[in-house]
């Protein structure tokens, strides 16, 4: 068997090196907006106004991804600042994603701007992995006008790791053998699954680099963060706990969330944004004929801590009331109480078999259901879909289907928008 060999492929700055090549192709002489301080950066009137990537000189003063766009300003004066085209985003991420399946026997999307590529056994057809890798990033800044970090590891944990490494237009590698040089002596916070929560405790427990963390004793870690004690100790010695990218057709999911415009402190409401979330999930699901078996719901406070909780269903399904009502459930299981200000729902464990099996004390029920709403589907994809919607969203502010893009920017198919990370 040969050894694996795993990249990790990271678009630099991803949201705003798409716009400048974006640019760039439409007008060769417009200004490359990675040249200069620029930022992309939300709609502060609807509450989105933070800073969704930067360029390298921004960075340079000290502009960070998630912080308010007058805190950026204040930093550079002269910052310009771009606004999003989530559709633009989309469109490179699909692109981005169908050049990897060209020469990578399987890719495993990560996020809108990452993909882990199992490149195991492809040595005799591509040569040395690293230099194989130095050409993939090549050629993706050739044909796609924008650069990528590549990270080459045997697994997806140590290629994640390694594409973190120096940026932008880079190929790093971090084997087993180059952690104690490479990952040991970085601070505990750049640990993959280490927040900020996290990391802040971990320096009051005396480790401050991964590789304290990686020496200490698990029972130590096990005792102040439970399970998840287990995992960074396993992360900060290399050992990635999930299986390598799977070689068989990665499942597809469906997910959307939403950014709230103010704080929410009532269960009540939160409630109102997943079943609009939930209108849109299931409607994709059905529209690709599929079912689903696992349900989570995540949660980011206005402290940006994220929380989330998952469950798998008796039997799979594509009903929107029962994704609702076991969002509902998750969420009631999450929610901490504090403000909310972003919400989402995803839905996993796809199965495209039309031979699925409810339960047998809900079988009647969800039947209908499912029947139901694809006559409902059916309405609003002649007439629209505001043609028909529930009765709680009528006289409200609120979209009855929200996340992902905007309705404006949906053109007509519903759609996602993962986050960029």
């Amino acid at each position: 068997m040969p050894e694996p060999i795993i990249y990790h492929v990271d678009v630099n700055s991803a949201f705003l090196s798409w716009e400048a090549a974006h640019r760039l192709t439409e007008n060769p002489e417009a200004l490359d907006l990675r040249t200069v301080p620029s930022v992309i950066g939300g709609d502060e009137a609807n509450r989105h106004g933070i800073v969704l990537a930067k360029s390298t000189p921004a960075k340079a003063y000290q502009i960070h991804t998630g912080e308010p766009l007058v805190s950026a300003r204040k930093k550079c004066p002269e910052l310009l600042i771009v606004p999003p085209d989530y559709g633009l985003y989309v469109n490179y991420s699909r692109r981005l994603m169908e050049l990897l399946r060209e020469y990578a026997p399987v890719v495993e999307q990560y996020s809108i701007d990452e993909a882990f590529c199992d490149m195991t056994g492809t040595t005799r057809l591509y040569g040395a992995p690293v230099v194989f890798a130095e050409y993939l990033k090549d050629k993706i800044f050739t044909d796609l006008g924008f650069t990528v970090n590549i990270g080459v590891s045997c697994n997806r944990l140590l290629a994640k790791m390694a594409s973190d490494f120096k940026k932008p237009n880079l190929v790093h590698t971090l084997f087993p053998n180059e952690i104690p040089e490479k990952m040991w002596p970085l601070p505990v916070e750049d640990l993959f699954f280490v927040g900020r929560s996290t990391a802040k405790k971990l320096h009051e427990l005396g480790f401050h680099t991964i590789g304290e963390l990686a020496r200490c004793d698990l029972r130590i870690l096990q005792y102040h963060f439970k399970k998840h004690g287990e995992v960074i100790w396993n992360y900060a010695n290399g050992h990635d706990v999930e299986l390598v990218t799977d070689h068989k057709a990665a499942n597809k999911s469906y997910g959307n969330s939403i950014t709230i415009a103010y704080d929410v402190t009532d269960a009540e409401t939160a409630k109102s944004f997943l079943l609009s979330l939930c209108e849109t999930v299931a409607a994709r699901i059905r529209m690709d004929q599929a079912y689903i078996s696992v349900i989570s719901v995540s949660i980011v406070d206005y402290n940006f801590q994220h929380q989330s909780h998952q469950t798998t269903l008796l039997t799979p399904t594509n009903v929107t009331e029962v994704l609702y009502q076991t969002a509902c459930m998750l969420f009631d299981q999450t929610w901490n109480q504090e403000p909310i200000r972003q919400i989402g729902v995803s839905a996993g464990h796809v199965t495209n078999d039309n031979c699925h099996q409810y339960d047998l004390f809900s079988s009647e029920q969800n039947e209908k259901l499912s029947k139901l709403n694809t006559a409902i589907d059916r309405i609003r994809s002649r007439y629209g879909e505001d043609a028909i919607q529930r009765a709680r969203f009528i006289n409200t502010a609120q979209e009855h289907m929200s996340g992902g893009l905007s309705k404006e920017k949906r053109t007509g198919v519903i759609g996602e928008l993962p986050p960029e990370s």
